[in-house]
Formats: structure tokens, C-alpha cells, sequence
């Protein structure tokens, strides 16, 4: 009988290293032979809850980041600089300076919504490339409802989405999911709910994970009692 291993990818859209992690991913799955045997499930995690739809526009990001770390803001922007030239390895054109970051409470929503709707990947991919790369303030409804309609859902149907609560719940539920995980820090994956990844690794890495995770699940249900798991204290 054909198997499917479940990797579950905790992230962020206003997350440089999720953007460099996906297409790390998929850049693992390429070359994966049992590709059409995975399914990705995107997770919701807020970097930072408590962000206004939009923030000041004035203040740019090296200055931001140079409060939230505590450092000069020529060393903060070192550190943009490292992650664009990381980010050009794999294909990626980050724009730190017109980026429009916002909270992504919304965002998440959708995801929920698009996973609902088969075209999860897309939305996800859509509003990354929209933030990292062509400056969308991703805390804005109608930006939102562009862009997901972009990616293929109903514009209508992500308006009402956005003017209701739903799919708050289960955005809140991926966020408890990963404090019982220990999960703080974004990308985290999570592969056929028993190995963990943590952080843009580098696709042959991500490669072999999936091998071994892979096989154990082709080997057969009793090996899910053995390695290392996931669980409410962590991962070991």
C-alpha cells in the first residue's frame, strides 16, 4: 500500500530564513525519489504577536533590527547583508529595503484557508515572494486577498475569511503545538511526526532526513517506537 510521510513546517512569513528554508526544501525534494509520497503542511508561528498591521515606514529594517538585538546598526545591517547574499545561493532576491513587515496573524489565516483549498504551497510561496521580495505589507486585508487570489483561491472568499474569525483557532493551535514542542525558532520541520529539523539547513541535509525518515515508514508502523521524537517536553 502507497505510504505518505507528513512533514510539518513550522515558519513565519516575515521570515527571512523560512523564505531560504522552503525553497531548501524543495530543493531536497527535487531529487527525492518517493516525492509524489510527501505531503508538506505549512504551520503558523508568529514572530512577533504583538505587531501592528504595518509598522512605521520611516524606520527602516537595519534599525529595527538593530533595537531588537541590541547591536550598532552597521552590524545589523552585516547581517542583512549576509542574509541576501545567503538568500542569492538559492535563487532569492530580498529587498530589505522596501520591505513592509507587519503582524501576520491574517496571513496565517489564509494558509489555513488555502490548505483547506489544495493550494496551500502556492499561497505560501505567494506571500513570501510578496514580502521578501516586492515590499506587499503583509498585515494589510487587501494586500492579503490580492495575493492569495494570486495563488489561486476565490478573492471573495478570502475577504470574508478576513472579515470574520475564522480559522483563528487553528492558527492558535499550531502556535501551542509548537510551545509544547519547544519549538522558538523558525523554519522548524517536523518529518512524519518524529524527526526534527531546526532551521534552514542545507538540502542535502534535509535530503537525508527524509531518506531515513522515509524508510522507517516504509519499513513499517513498529519502528515508530524507536529514535528520536518529538514530544510536550521537546525534541530529542
Amino acid at each position: 500500500m502507497k505510504k505518505t510521510l507528513r512533514i510539518d513546517v513550522w515558519s513565519d512569513i516575515a521570515c527571512p530564513w523560512c523564505y531560504i528554508g522552503k525553497r531548501r526544501l524543495e530543493a531536497a525534494l527535487e531529487t527525492f525519489a518517493a516525492r509524489d509520497e510527501i505531503e508538506v503542511v505549512w504551520r503558523a508561528f508568529e514572530l512577533d504577536p504583538s505587531a501592528p498591521r504595518e509598522r512605521d515606514r520611516d524606520v527602516s529594517y537595519a534599525e529595527r533590527l538593530a533595537k531588537k538585538y541590541g547591536v550598532p546598526e552597521e552590524q545589523a545591517q552585516a547581517m542583512i547583508t549576509r542574509m541576501t547574499d545567503v538568500a542569492r545561493a538559492d535563487g532569492l532576491t530580498f529587498r530589505f529595503d522596501i520591505i513592509r513587515s507587519g503582524n501576520t496573524f491574517d496571513a496565517h489565516r489564509v494558509l489555513h484557508l488555502a490548505r483547506e483549498r489544495g493550494v496551500q504551497d502556492a499561497v505560501k510561496e505567494r506571500f513570501l515572494k510578496g514580502y521578501m521580495e516586492q515590499g506587499e505589507p503583509i498585515g494589510d486585508p487587501e494586500t492579503l486577498v490580492r495575493l492569495a487570489s494570486e495563488a489561486g483561491l476565490d478573492a471573495e472568499e478570502v475577504r470574508a475569511v478576513l472579515a470574520s474569525d475564522a480559522h483563528g483557532a487553528a492558527v492558535r493551535a499550531d502556535e501551542e503545538e509548537a510551545a509544547e514542542l519547544g519549538i522558538n525558532g523558525v523554519p522548524f520541520f517536523v518529518l512524519g511526526g518524529k524527526y526534527a529539523v531546526s532551521g534552514a539547513q542545507p538540502a542535502e541535509l534535509l535530503r537525508s532526513a527524509l531518506q531515513r525518515t522515509y524508510s522507517e515508514l516504509s519499513a513499517g508502523p513498529e519502528v515508530f517506537a524507536e529514535g528520536a521524537v518529538c514530544g510536550p517536553e521537546g525534541c530529542a
